[in-house]
């Protein structure tokens, strides 16, 4: 699956111009009002973004791998919470029904999720399971030809948008096993939304707990049809997140470096332009080092990515998405905290990108798998290929 190169080679200098000329300017508001505005919204949907990695048949752009992490790097360069509102579409709320989904949930809900019509929604973090996702608790008991789910989930990014939630719940017994996958609509009898979150940053994103009591679910809802695959799915699906993620975090670190290389310019002391001091370049220069490393490791996943078949996992892939999160979600860290320092006092003032962006990614090395269970999953698998 890719978009041919002259469709490509289009729909990335639109985007470029649609950050810079549209998102950009909006960021100010976007932290003020702590929402996106919905004409932006709107746009979004209009450039076809709610798609960009649903396959062309069911109404999406069809992006293949290595070209939706050029995307998510120019994605990047702007508030991340724009990303966010289309950012479970196109990753970990749709994919597992387009990874494992029957021929009629595929046809029934990627169209809508392609449009922007339905916003998917992934609820997989509960109060007492984060990193540990096979000990979920949230109970779906077969009543008849329905499921009744009881529990709660946690953190669940764009639950408030959500019209559907793609939700793991315990068909079976303990451990991985006994995960399902479903489709919930959000508008289903005992659903109930937790108050949204207050967070340290990513003012514009949208998450909240999701309340489940007695909720009736058809049993034809369950992800591919076959109970006890959910944790199966959850995984494939959440490579492909994290490389998305990977890229982001690089058109992030992109844009701190601009802020922070025109401050250094621009900002006199000592009758000099800081930029003059040595100890500013050296901060510049091991920013820029690391981003292109991460850049140029998250390129060359993406493109194993694709070369293998598709919907199948590898567990050398997997290790290396997860070298990619580790890495990219890392260095983006560090290259705000030096952005911040060379503001000097400036970088601690809300005033200056810099301050927010220091703030906003930082959450990027707890989503989508903590840099420690990256750290697990790349040394089980070194283990493994050792054996």
């Amino acid at each position: 699956m890719a978009l041919d190169k002259e469709s490509f080679d289009i729909l990335l200098p639109t985007l470029q111009r649609f950050i810079q000329e549209r998102l950009v300017p909006a960021e100010n508001y976007l932290e003020e009002h702590d929402d996106v505005p919905a004409d932006i919204v709107e746009d979004m949907k209009e450039m076809g973004l709610f798609g960009l990695s649903i396959p062309e048949e069911f109404g999406g752009i069809g992006l293949s791998m290595s070209q939706e992490v050029q995307v998510a790097y120019e994605i990047g360069r702007t508030s991340l919470a724009f990303r966010s509102v289309f950012g479970t579409n196109v990753g970990i709320g749709s994919q597992g029904i387009l990874m494992d989904g029957t021929p009629e949930q595929k046809a029934s809900i990627l169209p809508k999720v392609a449009s922007g019509e339905l916003i998917m929604s992934f609820a997989l973090t509960e109060p007492d399971a984060g990193s540990d996702a096979a000990s979920l608790k949230t109970r779906a008991d077969l009543d008849g030809d329905h499921y009744v789910l009881n529990g709660t989930k946690r953190y669940i990014t764009n639950a408030p948008r959500a019209g559907a939630f793609t939700l793991m719940a315990r068909t079976g017994g303990p451990g991985a096993g006994g995960v399902s996958s479903f489709i919930v609509p959000s508008d289903l009898p005992g659903i109930k939304l937790g108050k949204t979150d207050k967070k340290m940053g990513q003012r514009g994103t949208k998450t909240c707990d999701v309340i489940l009591e007695n909720v009736r679910v058809p049993a034809a809802n369950i992800i591919g049809g076959v109970p006890g695959q959910g944790f199966k799915t959850a995984m494939k699906v959440l490579d492909r997140g994290r490389l998305h993620i990977s890229a982001v975090s690089c058109g992030m670190a992109h844009r701190i470096i601009e802020e922070a290389t025109a401050y250094a310019r621009d900002r006199k002391q000592f009758g000099k332009s800081i930029g003059e001091f040595q100890l500013i370049q050296a901060m510049l220069a091991d920013s820029q080092a690391e981003l292109l490393a991460g850049w140029a490791l998250v390129q060359d996943v993406a493109q194993r990515f694709d070369g293998k078949p598709a919907h199948v996992s590898d567990p050398d892939v997997s290790m290396r998405v997860s070298c990619a999160k580790l890495f990219c979600t890392e260095m983006v860290g560090r290259v705000a905290d030096r952005g911040v320092q060379v503001h000097g006092g400036a970088g601690y003032i809300n005033e200056y990108p810099v301050e927010r962006f220091y703030r906003d990614v930082r959450l990027l090395r707890l989503y989508e798998g903590t840099t420690q269970i990256q750290q697990l999953i790349i040394g089980r698998e070194l283990l493994r290929q050792a054996s």
